[in-house]
């Protein structure tokens, strides 16, 4: 393991990650606010946005983004999800809009940690809470942090 990056580097790289990142905990909270600041953007299939989403998200599949960006207010900034971790839908997404002229973050996790974290999902039969997955919170709504 190289230990060669200094400090300063090391703060410089994570405070990058902090102004282009947030995470499903953070997201919720600005959404119950009702005043969040941004739109959230599920980049995901269609098939996957019915199988569940975020209440009060806007569908827009990653490989419509190009065709369809100017459905979205270029002056509110925009909150990028896709399935989770293990998927680079998100920053695909947030990437190409990015480019494009709107500022942007990506809601880290993805869908998957926003349901494993028993927060509100909404399908064609309204909205439910899932169950909280242990292994991602001891049964709250924030990891402390």
């Amino acid at each position: 393991m190289d230990w060669t990056t200094t400090p300063a580097d090391a703060a410089a790289h994570f405070a990058r990650r902090l102004a282009v990142e947030t995470d499903v905990s953070d997201v919720h909270a600005a959404l119950e606010s009702g005043r969040p600041g941004f739109v959230l953007l599920d980049s995901r299939s269609a098939e996957s946005w019915a199988q569940g989403h975020v209440p009060g998200a806007v569908h827009l599949p990653g490989r419509e983004i190009t065709a369809r960006a100017a459905e979205l207010d270029p002056a509110v900034p925009v909150v990028t999800y896709c399935w989770g971790p293990g998927c680079n839908g998100a920053i695909r997404a947030a990437l190409t809009l990015a480019q494009l002229g709107y500022r942007v973050r990506e809601m880290i996790g993805g869908f998957e940690y926003w349901a494993r974290e028993g927060l509100p999902v909404e399908t064609a039969d309204g909205v439910a809470r899932p169950a909280v997955d242990p292994l991602t919170l001891a049964a709250e709504v924030s990891c402390g942090c």
